[in-house]
């Protein structure tokens, strides 16, 4: 067997149809495009989304969504979760030794009745509390 023995499967291939040939060809004169109009002209091509003239399908559907390109923060109560509140210096490193908090997250923001009063705790610009 060698590459020059090669050839493509039972019925895989077939001469494509030459067009413009002569009345006794089938495909002569207008060659399978019809009389007149667009379609029968040289250079025509149809727009992805045409739908004859109707309003396409993406205008007829209402505009839904938004994706913000602002970092929403991650919010912790610290009522509830009180390691966060004991801490000395209030830093996104400390709050990850006493929270688990995904490496993903840039911003954290504390809340709560007693979230003010850490405010003077805070060494971080990326941590900030209801007040700030």
């Amino acid at each position: 067997m060698g590459i020059e023995n090669l050839t493509p499967a039972e019925g895989s291939t077939a001469n494509r149809k030459r067009v413009g040939r002569g009345q006794g060809s089938g495909t002569g004169k207008t060659s399978a495009r019809g009389q007149k109009g667009q379609k029968s002209r040289s250079g025509y091509k149809r727009k992805r989304n045409f739908e004859g003239g109707q309003q396409p399908l993406a205008k007829r559907l209402p505009k839904i969504g938004f994706t913000s390109r602002l970092v929403k923060p991650y919010v912790i109560n610290v009522e509830k979760i009180k390691a966060v509140a004991e801490l000395e210096e209030i830093t996104m490193d400390s709050i990850r030794g006493v929270h688990k908090v995904a490496n993903s997250v840039a911003k954290i923001k504390l809340v709560g009745a007693s979230a003010k009063d850490l405010a003077s705790k805070i060494k971080d610009e990326n941590v900030t509390t209801t007040g700030n």
